[in-house]
């Protein structure tokens, strides 16, 4: 397993994606659950120095483009590409953001604003560093094993 990311069990019951470039900036996959055949439900965590937030439910409709996709998109593109690059999920309580730097390398944004429609709502927002290609697709089929509540 590369140094971006870790799994604290073979189970992939929770995934850490760590920013190549200040290993203290993570976001934490966890507490994955399935109700039904359509969707799958988790929380997603941000860390960095001075913040830690938490997003409990996020939703992964099957049906829907999923962040897989839109990830394994980005790997295939590892020779770069100019402006943002943006996928969020349905309810809009996840959106990633990426760009694409000089030397190989990918800033994925992730934002997470639970509750949007509540009073008082609140919005945190952390950016991971990788390098674009065989680290970015490995870490897809990573999410994609935590997503599908696969063994490692």
């Amino acid at each position: 397993m590369t140094s971006w990311a870790e799994a604290t069990d073979s189970c992939k019951q929770n995934l850490v994606v760590h920013c190549q470039d200040d290993t203290s900036v993570s976001v934490t996959f966890d507490n994955r659950s399935s109700f039904d055949a359509d969707a799958v439900h988790y929380a997603l965590a941000l860390h960095a120095p001075g913040l830690t937030a938490r997003a409990a439910e996020i939703v992964a409709w099957i049906w829907d483009a999923d962040l897989v996709t839109f990830l394994e998109e980005l790997a295939a593109d590892y020779r770069g590409w100019n402006g943002d690059r943006s996928w969020q999920t349905l309810d809009r309580d996840l959106t990633v953001t990426a760009v694409f730097r000089s030397g190989g390398h990918v800033g994925l944004t992730w934002s997470i604003r639970p509750w949007r429609q509540a009073a008082g709502g609140w919005s945190a927002s952390v950016t991971t560093w990788i390098e674009a290609g065989e680290q970015m697709a490995s870490m897809a089929a990573d999410i994609r094993h935590f997503l599908a509540g696969e063994p490692q």
